[in-house]
């Protein structure tokens, strides 16, 4: 793989991770300042993870142009093993569930739809 692959790589990463931060902040602060249940969270973290990583792959595949399945599954497969550890970490909890599973998934399946849409996008 060559350097400037790697570097997209982490480039569209990090725009997944900005991208979730921000997102996750509004709907907290929706959460906090109106009715909505909290029994929505899961399908929205789902959601907002998987659109993150969806922009990321795109915009990284964008720019290398080629491998959008392999390089746009890199990228929700990092993403999910940054979010994975940084949660684990904090709770204290480094177990597997469905919920993991599903989350691992959704990463990785946005990422290659990413890849694929970012290297057919001119």
């Amino acid at each position: 793989m060559e350097s400037k692959s790697i570097k997209q790589i982490f480039i569209g990463v990090g725009i997944a991770l900005l991208f979730s931060f921000i997102f996750l902040l509004i709907y907290a602060a929706i959460l906090s300042f109106t009715n909505i249940s909290e029994g929505t969270i899961s399908t929205v973290v789902i959601t907002i993870t998987g659109i993150s990583i969806l922009v990321g792959s795109i915009i990284c595949s964008r720019k290398i142009s080629k491998n959008g399945i392999i390089n746009g599954g890199l990228v929700g497969f990092i993403y999910i093993l940054i979010i994975y550890f940084i949660s684990s970490l904090l709770n204290g909890n480094f177990s597997i569930n469905l919920q993991s599973i599903i989350m691992i998934a959704v990463a990785i399946v946005c990422g290659i739809i990413g890849g694929i849409i970012g290297v057919n996008r001119k």
